[in-house]
């Protein structure tokens, strides 16, 4: 989600506009809750080519994180996004080979529209060649299009829309029917290329039209004192009466992140060189860890179909022990630490060490493993 902005302001301003969609019925409306357990456990992979010489996508590395997240993490589910279709694809054939279900998402942003849908397609033909030989896989046609796809919301990048959003510089009613015409293109452009089940992974407030898509999938990151309220607002997004995928769900590791819905990253000031963190932050990962066990467990009651950490690692916020005023690892969702061979070099070699996170998932998805058998 954007700097300084939560999906809550903005779409509250949505809905005092009248913006709100037009619901099927429900059918079998319950029958996602009724499920006991939740069905599949991942966590989300993303592929960017990174943002210095020594954080550039990998392929060997890329291959070591996929059997961990297999062998070490027990997921049975990895959600491959990012852009760049050479780095999505050899990452969701390494992840099948591996016997991994591939969530499979392309997220390219700030490029033309036509872009984007060329860039979905050939992802999704690809998808479409995995599915044909056997593996689980499902195509995602993208992420939250209001933020990054050009043209729903006036701004040339993600931060100036950002901007235009906080300022009021825009048409909530034409965005609207912007973002509507924008995911049906997309979804339509998905059925073309690929024939197994579609989905989409909309911000948790989001009002999309679902019966474009065989699954509903949510970006969720509320926080809540109480478990019911969790379940309460859960339970509106089975109304469409189709299987609910949790397309991503975290948080960072620094006390009170969580509270943050959503926008925990924003708390490194990027104009200083090197970057620091604002504030005089506490590093927890205590707190990360307890707020994904929380999550899950409430997944696991409503019988979700799926829930995907985000993520696994993110290896341009490395972690600088005893430095906390550089340590970006505490503004990173990652259930790893990055920890860089020389700190502050863009050069540097680096490996990822398990957070507390990684080892509260790897005991939630065994134990689901177990109990499935």
């Amino acid at each position: 989600m954007s700097r300084g902005l939560t999906r809550a302001r903005f779409l509250a301003g949505m809905a005092s506009a009248g913006l709100t969609a037009t619901v099927a019925p429900a059918g079998a409306a319950r029958a996602a809750e009724a499920r006991s357990g939740l069905r599949h456990r991942g966590v989300v992979y993303t592929v960017g080519e990174g943002e210095t010489p020594g954080t550039a996508f990998s392929t060997a590395r890329m291959r070591q994180d996929i059997r961990a997240i297999r062998d070490r993490l027990h997921a049975d589910t990895v959600d491959v996004t990012g852009d760049g279709v050479e780095r999505l694809t050899a990452t969701a054939a390494e992840a099948a080979e591996r016997g991994l279900r591939v969530w499979l998402q392309p997220t390219l942003g700030d490029v033309p529209e036509r872009d984007v849908l060329e860039h979905l397609a050939e992802t999704g033909r690809f998808a479409e060649r995995l599915r044909r030989q056997g593996a689980a896989v499902e195509l995602s046609v993208g992420c939250e299009f209001w933020l990054f796809v050009p043209g729903i919301v006036p701004g040339a990048d993600v931060f100036e829309r950002i901007r235009n959003l906080q300022e009021g510089h825009v048409d909530p009613v034409a965005m609207r029917r912007r973002l509507d015409r924008f995911t049906t293109k997309a979804a339509t452009v998905g059925r073309s290329v690929f024939h197994g089940r579609l989905s989409y992974a909309a911000a948790q407030d989001d009002e999309v039209d679902w019966r474009l898509f065989d699954i509903v999938g949510i970006d969720y990151y509320s926080c809540f004192p109480d478990r019911a309220d969790y379940v309460r607002e859960l339970r509106r997004h089975l109304r469409w009466g189709k299987p609910l995928a949790i397309t991503e769900f975290g948080t960072c590791a620094y006390v009170g992140a969580p509270e943050t819905a959503g926008m925990g990253w924003d708390v490194v000031d990027h104009d200083k060189h090197p970057e620091e963190i604002k504030g005089h932050l506490i590093r927890s990962e205590h707190t990360q860890a307890a707020y994904l066990a929380r999550l899950l467990d409430v997944f696991t009651s409503l019988g979700l179909y799926a829930a995907m950490a985000f993520e696994f690692v993110t290896p341009d916020a490395p972690h600088r022990p005893g430095d906390p005023l550089h340590d970006l690892d505490m503004a990173s969702y990652a259930i790893t630490r990055t920890v860089q061979d020389r700190p502050f070099d863009p050069t540097s070699d680096w490996h990822w060490e398990p957070k507390e996170a990684f080892h509260a998932l790897a005991r939630h998805y065994s134990h689901y493993a177990r109990e499935r058998r």
